[in-house]
């Protein structure tokens, strides 16, 4: 059973990927997570608190998923996972990725989305070892190109065209991180 802090964190972050950062207000949560009023200002008391445990909740969110996949060692089986994340994070979790990107966009205060850039430190240190794996240190050295790649076409997504399509795109990102520059 959900604690009421867990309710109003996941109500919070709902309300800020379908309405905008401006939309998080402790009355707003209560009444989106079906809490009595005053029940998040418990949790939160100010606006930056209940701010920084959102971006918090969406990190640890994050890491409580399960961590990565299966060990990646073709070029195919990286596109097929990069694929599956993105539909993923573009389809049931869509709130949630655009609630992280609001965030990263509106967040003034550049110690509060700590936690969201250590989430990305980890997962592009992670994109660099499979990288470096199946292409070598230079394909390696690629792998921010490959995840601003990505970002786009998530991005894409989320904001014009829920269903565009992601195979041939990331096949080719993959391929020009895995083997360099077409000549």
């Amino acid at each position: 059973m959900s604690t009421t802090r867990d309710r109003a964190l996941d109500a919070a972050v709902d309300l800020v990927g379908t309405e905008g950062v401006r939309a998080l207000t402790h009355a707003r949560v209560d009444a989106a997570a079906g809490l009595p009023p005053g029940s998040t200002s418990n949790h939160f008391r100010t606006r930056a608190a209940l701010l920084a445990g959102v971006i918090d909740w969406i990190a640890e969110s994050e890491r409580a998923e399960g961590g990565f996949p299966a060990p990646i060692e073709t070029e195919q089986g990286l596109v097929d996972m990069l694929v599956t994340a993105m539909e993923i994070e573009s389809g049931p979790r869509a709130a949630r990725t655009r609630a992280r990107y609001a965030l990263f966009l509106e967040a003034v205060d550049d110690e509060a989305v700590t936690p969201l850039r250590h989430q990305r430190r980890i997962f592009e240190e992670w994109t660099r070892s499979l990288l470096e794996a199946i292409g070598g240190p230079a394909a390696a050295e690629r792998a921010p190109m490959l995840m601003a790649a990505c970002d786009g076409l998530l991005l894409h997504r989320i904001t014009v065209d829920p269903d565009a399509p992601l195979a041939a795109s990331v096949a080719l990102a993959v391929a020009a991180a895995v083997h360099g520059p077409a000549a």
